[in-house]
């Protein structure tokens, strides 16, 4: 059988989506509480500058990402996905993290491809990768994949749950995206 190319973002998707939050408050004097809610929300309502968010991800990108919760599931998840699908991590981080980013993949036993872009458009890297699924969290970069006929697993989050798109599957948690996958391998119409 031949195995599917699947890509898998990483911030929200791989890791917990509040592993800011601790890091966020220190430097900007703030008390927030993840509820599953906007990240956007966080910093509109807090009224940041894109000069302060900008200082404060050069201050605490490595620390916070090497740092970074891994979601329940994922690294079994992944670890039994490699034998049906060939991963590859598509990331909008930046590339001066990218020894960061493959520290902490290869920490959680999850090393496989990684893909700075710098940006979240992704669907050309998709493309380029013959993607089959590609795992995501954030709406916007959803909409191009699917644009581009690339079946989107969306890893449910408070800033990406108010629309619903054809050839996109909303998922809660990892369990549920390797179900999916082996019956998209198999075949099978969900």
């Amino acid at each position: 059988m031949k195995k599917l190319n699947l890509c898998v973002d990483i911030d929200s998707t791989l890791t917990t989506p509040d592993y800011w939050v601790e890091y966020a408050n220190n430097f900007f004097g703030t008390d927030y509480v993840y509820h599953d809610d906007t990240v956007e929300g966080y910093f509109k309502d807090n009224e940041f500058t894109n000069k302060r968010f900008d200082d404060f991800y050069h201050r605490f990108a490595e620390d916070m990402h090497m740092n970074a919760s891994v979601r329940p599931d994922a690294v079994e998840v992944i670890n039994q996905l490699k034998e049906i699908c060939n991963i590859y991590y598509v990331t909008a981080r930046e590339s001066h993290i990218e020894t960061i980013t493959i520290d902490w993949l290869k920490k959680h036993g999850i090393f496989s491809d990684v893909f700075h872009l710098g940006s979240f458009y992704k669907n050309k890297k998709a493309k380029e990768l013959n993607c089959d699924i590609f795992i995501e969290d954030n709406l916007e970069t959803a909409k191009q994949l699917v644009e581009e006929g690339i079946t989107v697993l969306l890893i449910d989050t408070g800033f990406n749950r108010y629309e619903q798109l054809p050839n996109m599957t909303r998922v809660f948690n990892w369990q549920e995206i390797h179900h999916f996958i082996k019956n998209y391998q198999n075949g099978v119409k969900l």
